[in-house]
């Protein structure tokens, strides 16, 4: 079977919404539900532009995948674009999620609020070192025991989860992923510094923390030096 090294191997229109734009509508979203919780009831491109840091011309290319044009010289109508954006995402139904890893990192993300309101339901923490196992995390408000990752198969078939989160250390990924495969996920959110290697039809979304802060420390060496420049011209 054909193994894919990275997400940009993957076909770049999915259901007729490129992958790029797909990628920016969680950004949509969540400042249409800004605006919703200010009772907001219109928003014009440009404003929804400038909200989310995009070109008004991009967004209103992004929005026209979704069959939403808007009106013209009146906008977006912000709930009805809500419900559009939360449907291409698969908002409008409940996500089982498993977690592989429950270190501090796992931890947190098992106690971030953010996925039970967007709809995703973990229904299983799992982790191999025996001072975790046992160990009771807040979930949502409810307790969530952490199991061995032998009981993995188990809790998938029970729940059908098809999204894993990997945030194990990095020599462990790549056994954790090909588990979590061979018992039905399909979508992988990994934390590990590690390009996995997927069968076809699997999609990895990666978070590397060091290399974003990397990136990060190049900014402020920019600005450092900029700030320099400006000094020394002045």
């Amino acid at each position: 079977m054909p193994l894919s090294q990275s997400p940009k191997a993957h076909i770049s229109v999915r259901g007729g919404i490129p992958d790029a734009t797909v990628s920016r509508l969680p950004t949509y979203h969540r400042a249409l539900l800004a605006l919703c919780a200010r009772s907001v009831k219109v928003v014009s491109s440009e404003e929804l532009a400038e909200a989310t840091g995009v070109s008004s011309a991009k967004l209103r290319k992004d929005l026209s995948h979704l069959g939403s044009y808007g009106t013209r010289g009146v906008g977006y109508d912000v709930e009805f674009l809500v419900y559009q954006i939360a449907r291409a995402l698969g908002l409008t139904q409940e996500w089982s999620v498993v977690i592989v890893g429950v270190g501090n990192l796992g931890q947190a993300l098992a106690g971030y609020p953010g996925f039970a309101s967007r709809g995703f339901n973990v229904v299983g923490l799992f982790d191999v070192d025996p001072s975790r196992i046992g160990e009771t995390v807040t979930v949502a408000g409810s307790p969530v025991v952490v199991q061995h990752l032998e009981l993995l198969p188990e809790v998938m078939m029970a729940s059908g989860a098809s999204i894993g989160v990997i945030a194990t250390p990095e020599a462990a990924a790549q056994e954790v992923s090909d588990l979590l495969v061979a018992h039905g996920v399909t979508s992988i959110l990994n934390f590990a510094p590690l390009l996995l290697e997927v069968p076809d039809g699997v999609d990895v979304r990666r978070v590397d923390l060091a290399t974003e802060l990397q990136i990060l420390a190049f900014h402020e060496q920019r600005k450092a030096q900029d700030a320099l420049s400006r000094s020394n011209a002045g």
